[in-house]
């Protein structure tokens, strides 16, 4: 079976399985006059039986490629077999160990060099090369040039989103607020970490760095509201997403949501006058 994804590499597995979705959505999602590749049941991880003959991957019956369903699960299977075999350091990577590290800047600095690709396609499981050679998109008996051209932008796109430092705020920005919703009032970027608490969040290991600069877009009412509605500390601790603010914090405290639901659904009703 595909092994689970470890809690602290849950995220840069997410990223991975968005990349790996972009070929796969691409070969796969065809237009309904051509046709599609038959559907087969995905390979279980342990690929090999009591005797130690790897076990084929078995044909069900044919489906859509392009059913969104069959393609989720099957982009879900592929980033499930592939994201665990690749190097500890690949998963965990992240914008601040990269940069604090000349080893892993020389290891992966995009695009990869030939050296480095040609090992991380070595980790690739016979399981997932069957998988992407049943599906079309490798070819039947694949060779290293194959999966190199099918994997290589995977794994140069997850390399360059996951070590890309915090987002520049402007990049960012919303065209309503992000709590009221309202698109015809002024915006402000709010530090869903407040800045006055960045030592302690460090510190205390609330927070990793890269997460200090996340900012939200608020009205200025909203804003002063969020402010009021916990301490810095506690903003800081149990409502560090717009989310979490709408949802009473980490804990969902009932009374702060249902504070928030009654401010939202008020100040979403004011409107500014006609000049």
């Amino acid at each position: 079976m595909a092994e689970s994804i470890r809690p602290d590499e849950q995220s840069n597995y997410e990223t991975f399985r968005d990349c790996l979705s972009e070929p796969v959505l691409k070969a796969l999602a065809l237009p309904q006059d051509k046709p599609r590749p038959k559907k087969k049941r995905h390979a279980k991880k342990s690929s090999k039986d009591k005797n130690g003959v790897r076990q084929d991957v078995a044909p069900v019956a044919s489906a859509p490629a392009s059913d969104a369903e069959d393609l989720g699960e099957f982009i879900e299977y592929l980033s499930n077999v592939i994201f665990p075999c690749l190097p500890p350091e690949l998963r965990a990577l992240s914008y601040t160990k990269y940069r604090d590290s000349t080893s892993l800047q020389d290891t992966y600095s995009t695009p990869l060099s030939a050296s480095t690709y040609t090992r991380l396609l070595g980790f690739i499981s016979p399981d997932a090369i069957d998988s992407l050679e049943s599906y079309g998109l490798l070819p039947p008996s694949s060779d290293t040039n194959d999966q190199r051209n099918l994997l290589l932008p995977v794994l140069n796109a997850y390399v360059t989103t996951t070590t890309a430092p915090p987002p520049i705020w402007s990049t960012t920005r919303t065209t309503e607020c992000e709590l009221c919703q309202r698109d015809w009032v002024p915006l402000t970027y709010h530090h869903l970490i407040p800045r006055s608490t960045h030592d302690r969040v460090l510190k205390r290991g609330w927070h990793t760095e890269e997460k200090l600069n996340s900012v939200a877009w608020l009205c200025r009412a909203c804003h002063s509201f969020v402010h009021r509605l916990a301490s810095n500390e506690e903003l800081a601790k149990s409502y560090y997403t717009v989310e979490l603010i709408g949802e009473g914090g980490v804990d969902g405290d009932p009374e702060k949501r249902a504070e928030v639901e009654g401010w939202v659904k008020w100040v979403g009703g004011v409107r500014w006058k006609s000049r």
